[in-house]
């Protein structure tokens, strides 16, 4: 009996002594931990969504309303600046301008017979004159009678007056003449209003109407935009897109062509977020353009908004309690393991934080967690490679 309570006091105890060493190896042991390193040279890119689209890009049509008679182009083809598009039905407007040629030339004939008046009235005048003149010399003789002399002088005031007349009526024909002319311009336009020609070189992007179509003023006929003007509209995170600016270099991926980059800058910052998405509007402008331009294809959009020189970047899931600023990561210092608050700057496109201080020198950062981490637990560094 004694012999069997000893032996099962061997066995108990050597049972702990194991326990014991199993725990002091799975909890005291070193850890192997991965730690980062300096990199170089490291682009900060900030991603984003987006499509193409065009800056300049105009739904165009008629000033006036009418039967289309004619589209000379269709979506798809190239066009330039004053080419003729389309043309509405005219036979109305063309019997105005004609009609307001002939009130312009009826004016002009004015003109002249009111011109042909005056120098009628200046010869009349002229010999009234002379007329007076020897009459007034004849009574002062008594030659003829004071009435004859005052007939004279009254002919000479009647045709001062017609003078006047004739040179008055010169001044409305010229009114009429121009009122005529300025009539005649505005049916002259409103005939060229008839015909729709292109603003600027540009793609047809669409045709909205068909001949025989009866348009009013202001219906859109076409879609045009210039395809000098192509650039991509990117929706950035608000929580990445601070540190965009303009003229930052871009690379434009377009989904029809995904083994394709586009080099590109930023062009143009939206003032207004989506109050929804929580995203910032940017667009890009591409130093060089695809061949063929679609408009609203999708596009994959990378902005290098910085390059480190050198810098220490942990990943993100190895940060805890991370603002968007300042975050706490282990490090191994002295070879043991401990916790510190560090602050961070930039985040790069595989979602790595770059360490700005915090981190003692001569410590490494642990890069990927590990189960069993504790203050003051021993560790060993390791590298990639080593796994």
């Amino acid at each position: 009996m004694k012999k069997r309570t000893r032996r099962n006091l061997i066995f108990l105890l050597l049972f702990a002594l194991v326990g014991a060493g199993g725990w002091v190896f799975l909890n005291q042991r070193p850890l192997q931990v991965l730690v980062v390193r300096v990199e170089r040279d490291v682009p900060v890119r900030v991603y984003g969504l987006g499509t193409v689209e065009a800056r300049i890009m105009s739904r165009i049509g008629f000033e006036v309303g009418a039967a289309l008679t004619d589209l000379a182009v269709d979506s798809g083809e190239a066009v330039a600046e004053g080419q003729v598009l389309a043309r509405l039905h005219s036979a109305e407007q063309e019997a105005r301008v004609a009609r307001a040629e002939a009130v312009v030339a009826a004016a002009v004939a004015t003109l002249g017979r009111t011109r042909a008046n005056v120098v009628r009235a200046e010869a009349v005048l002229a010999q009234s004159e002379a007329a007076n003149a020897r009459r007034q010399a004849l009574v002062l003789n008594n030659t003829i009678s004071a009435q004859v002399a005052e007939e004279a002088q009254r002919d000479l005031e009647v045709a001062r007056a017609e003078l006047a007349v004739a040179e008055t009526e010169i001044s409305v024909a010229q009114a009429h003449r121009t009122d005529a002319e300025a009539a005649l311009r505005y049916e002259v336009a409103l005939l060229d209003h008839h015909i729709l020609r292109a603003p600027y070189d540009a793609i047809v992007v669409d045709r909205h109407v068909e001949a025989g179509t009866v348009v009013r003023a202001g219906d859109s006929i076409f879609t045009l935009m210039d395809p000098r003007t192509v650039w991509t509209l990117a929706y950035v995170d608000e929580a990445r897109a601070g540190s965009v600016t303009l003229g930052q270099i871009a690379e434009v991926r377009l989904r029809s062509l995904p083994h394709e980059i586009f080099s590109g800058t930023v062009a143009r910052i939206g003032i207004e977020s989506d109050r929804v998405n929580e995203e910032r509007r940017i667009w890009i402008a591409c130093d060089r353009c695809p061949s063929e331009i679609y408009l609203g294809e999708q596009a994959e959009v990378r902005i290098t908004v910085a390059t480190l020189a050198e810098a220490l970047l942990v990943p993100e899931i190895a940060v805890r309690g991370f603002d968007g600023h300042r975050g706490r990561v282990w490090v191994l210092q002295d070879g043991r393991m401990t916790e510190l608050a560090i602050v961070l700057g930039y985040r790069t496109a595989d979602a790595r934080l770059e360490i700005v201080s915090g981190v003692p020198e001569g410590a490494l950062v642990v890069s990927a967690p590990v189960n069993g981490l504790s203050e003051g637990r021993r560790a060993r560094p390791i590298a990639e490679d080593e796994l």
